[in-house]
């Protein structure tokens, strides 16, 4: 394979790369470990068949059969399904070339001269039109609902699947169809006095362009992708934008936060970074480090996890990263090592990579099962083990209406080889520490590594190093920012107290001098076939505290050890961790490789309160972040209380039963009496209960309490929406209590507002149980964020 800088040679075309680092291919890497290894493997044998299996079943595949006359029948699922499909043959085609199969060879080939019949004659493809399912969503005619029709979108990930199947295969079969189609868009949006000038909703065509450029030199892709980037937010050219949530509001270039869907941002700051890279415009690249610097200093949380908010999947307010109610897609973790990675070919800074293995060691593959075929579309920092975060469940299931989680972890897993090596100018770089080997060029030949680790268990990494004949050269290794005692490249985070490891360098067993130079350990000298590195990084469990800004923390620490975040789960406490608290700074760690595929377990001292307030003392141990509820929904928690003082005492309303005409399957009637205090009526902070999606209708809310109990007076406060969904303040309420098996109605008057709880005080009465019953405005929605009782 023809190295990039040759094929823009060969094409005629001064290349101006601002990259200073050319990634070593992933069909240049091989695989061998305990961590990497079985993961790859199980993508593999299970994630890829299991994710074809439901493309099959949920008629992603006969979409294509359909479009080419292959079979009849109408459109299947949602108009951005053809996408799913074309992640799952690129992940496929990452696997062929670690792992030759032939039977899955002869599959890719079969599905793909589909995805060809179902290809119109100019090159359009995109199924859902083909088949006539025309519709708002997909807007009446070809590019007239770019905001969300996801036309774009689709063949960009085709056209990462048709780079990825050549570079695995040689075969052409898909690339010729997706540089068909790739010759349409660039009639219709390539320069020309009839251009189009407007740019996709859901970014991804961007990416998928330049990787046409890296595997057939035509510059006319990079230009393409650049296109689509300087026309974003360009009201002056094109009149109406798509707004902050698709990253259109003001030109990239000016930008200097992340905003909207979490996603669609990674992916467009990703493709931006490579466009602008390519061209040599250093404004827009600066601008998506500018981006990133904000990110990192107060948007991302510390499993490298990025988008807070559920409401609209969206970044939420500096600082603002919570924990239970934490959105972070499994998508946005990808999009955000795709982002980092590309800033990191251009900086050479290890402060990009601390970010990029923080992110797919914690926030990305906690998406996925050990068994590779269920998976996680949000991936929080705390849960109850019931309140059902994962789109209807509060473990991982088997695959969603909008499946881009299953099918992004089916692609990004055996792309990851293409992360660990690098190569600069006299220079082989080492930036990840995977067990196996790679071959890189320097100056004009190749240096085969060989690297011997049991990383991220253990600091100590061994590496030969071999070019073809001896040879001066620098061999760059990442002293990671865990070893360097800095979370992230920011004041966000912190260790508390701990000092810098006492790293140790030896070439051939001798010490030997380096230099650092921005996080990376420098060694250069004459190089020997056999020379033998050996880094060793010692390990020990860190506390982490958050900037005093970060309100859901406050009080709270986390555990690492290495590049690990742990979390607390119910599995291995009893049931219980939320009621728990640790109770000092000594803590030791045994490697089980008999428990959740082999990982390192941390045992700490804590004490917890029981429901009647009182306190016990007791160990509890913790697990790597990345495997939790494989044993099941339980409690979880990361960000564990450091006094027992954090934890709410008991109360009425939290020891009573609680249920619900309905409650909406995102939704948790354990928000009535969570002790949460709303900042206002429109906190997606913090757990709620809404009936959604009932509009209109007479619904009501219960306590049951244990016993009867005393009542003098209660208060709720309502879930308004207004602005950002559908639900409004109720049109009237009233309150009931149960006495001898009989309901009384209380006395109001009962107050219906915005951004306060509505209280109501009535004289004392025993209660059995106590009710609201609640009519909602016609045509609305409504919800609760939290419901109080007052006792005598």
């Amino acid at each position: 394979m023809l190295s990039l800088l040759a094929l823009a040679t060969l094409q005629g075309a001064e290349p101006m790369s601002l990259y200073k680092l050319e990634p070593v291919p992933f069909t240049q890497v091989k695989i061998s470990d305990r961590f990497w290894e079985p993961r790859l493997r199980t993508n593999r044998e299970s994630t890829i068949a299991a994710c074809f299996d439901k493309c099959e079943e949920t008629g992603r595949l006969s979409n294509f059969r359909r479009a080419g006359g292959l079979e009849d029948g109408p459109h299947q699922g949602i108009y951005y399904d053809d996408s799913d499909v074309f992640k799952v043959i690129e992940g496929a085609a990452y696997s062929l070339a670690l792992w030759p199969d032939a039977e899955l060879e002869g599959f890719l080939d079969k599905l793909i001269s589909e995805i060809a019949a179902a290809q119109e004659s100019d090159g359009y493809l995109y199924t859902a039109r083909t088949l006539g399912a025309v519709h708002s969503g997909t807007g009446l005619e070809r590019w007239s609902h770019l905001a969300h029709g996801h036309e774009l979108y689709n063949v960009g990930h085709l056209y990462e699947a048709a780079a990825a199947h050549f570079q695995a295969t040689g075969k052409r079969t898909l690339l010729d169809v997706a540089l068909k189609n790739a010759e349409l868009i660039n009639t219709v949006f390539g320069p020309g006095p009839t251009q189009n000038k407007s740019v996709p909703g859901h970014e991804e065509i961007e990416i998928g362009l330049v990787k046409l450029f890296k595997v057939t030199g035509d510059r006319r892709w990079v230009d393409l992708s650049k296109h689509f980037v300087d026309m974003r937010g360009r009201k002056d050219i094109r009149g109406e934008v798509h707004g902050e949530y698709a990253q259109d509001h003001i030109p990239l270039k000016e930008q200097t936060e992340p905003v909207g869907h979490a996603v669609r941002a990674g992916y467009i700051y990703a493709g931006a970074a490579d466009a602008a890279a390519l061209t040599g415009d250093k404004e827009t690249f600066a601008a998506m480090e500018r981006i990133w610097e904000n990110v990192v200093k107060s948007k991302l949380h510390i499993t490298g996890g990025i988008g807070a908010s559920r409401s609209g999947e969206a970044f939420g307010r500096e600082y603002d990263l919570p924990n239970d109610t934490a959105y972070l897609e499994t998508c946005a973790a990808v999009a955000n090592a795709l982002w980092t990675h590309r800033l990191f070919l251009k900086s050479g800074d290890a402060r990009h990579m601390d970010v990029l293995e923080r992110t797919i060691y914690n926030g990305f593959l906690s998406g996925v099962s050990l068994s590779g075929d269920r998976y996680f579309y949000p991936n929080p920092l705390a849960s109850d083990g019931h309140t059902p975060f994962n789109h209807g469940t509060a473990e991982r299931a088997a695959w969603f209406g909008t499946s881009c989680c299953p099918v992004n972890i089916v692609r990004f897993i055996p792309s990851v080889p293409g992360m660990i090596y690098a190569a600069s100018e006299g220079a082989a770089w080492v930036s990840l520490y995977v067990g196996g080997s790679g071959k890189v060029e320097v100056d004009g030949q190749d240096v085969k590594l060989r690297v011997g680790t049991a990383y991220p268990w253990s600091g100590r990494v061994a590496m030969t190093v071999a070019p073809e004949k001896t040879s001066e050269f620098e061999v760059r290794m990442r002293i990671p920012g865990w070893a360097r005692n800095e979370v992230i490249p920011s004041d966000l985070y912190k260790y508390v107290g701990g000092e810098e490891s006492l790293i140790t360098l030896r070439v051939n067993g001798m010490p030997v001098d380096y230099e650092m130079d921005r996080g990376y350990a420098v060694i250069k000298r004459f190089w020997t076939p056999g020379d033998e590195i050996i880094l060793d990084m010692p390990m020990e469990v860190k506390q982490v505290v958050s900037h005093e800004n970060v309100e859901a923390n406050t009080g709270r620490v986390a555990l690492e050890l290495g590049p690990i975040v742990y979390c607390f789960e119910g599995a291995d406490n009893g049931g219980e961790v939320l009621n728990s608290a640790l109770a000092g700074a000594g803590f030791s760690t045994v490697y089980q490789p008999s428990l959740l595929g082999g990982v390192s377990v941390i045992s700490a001292a804590a004490a917890s309160k029981s429901a009647d307030g009182s306190t016990t003392q007791r160990q509890m141990r913790a697990i790597p972040y990345h495997v939790w509820a494989n044993r099941g929904a339980n409690e979880m928690q990361v960000w564990m209380p450091a006094s027992l003082d954090l934890l709410p005492d008991p109360t009425t309303a939290s020891a009573a039963r609680l249920s619900a005409s309905h409650c909406y399957s995102g939704d948790t009637v354990q928000a009535l009496s969570d002790g949460r205090v709303p900042k206002s009526s429109d906190d997606h902070g913090i757990p709620r209960l809404t009936f959604w999606d009932h509009k209109g209708t007479a619904e009501w809310l219960q306590y049951d309490f244990p016993s009867p109990v005393t009542l003098t007076g209660s208060s709720i406060y309502w879930f308004d929406d207004t602005g950002k969904g559908g639900c409004r303040l109720p049109e009237s309420w009233k309150m009931l209590y149960l006495k001898d098996g009989e309901w009384h109605d209380l006395p109001g008057p009962f107050e219906v507002a915005k951004d306060k709880a509505c209280a109501v005080t009535f004289p004392a009465v025993q209660a059995e149980a106590l009710k609201i019953e609640l009519q909602l405005q016609d045509g609305w929605s409504g919800g609760v964020l939290e419901w109080a009782v007052k006792t005598d």
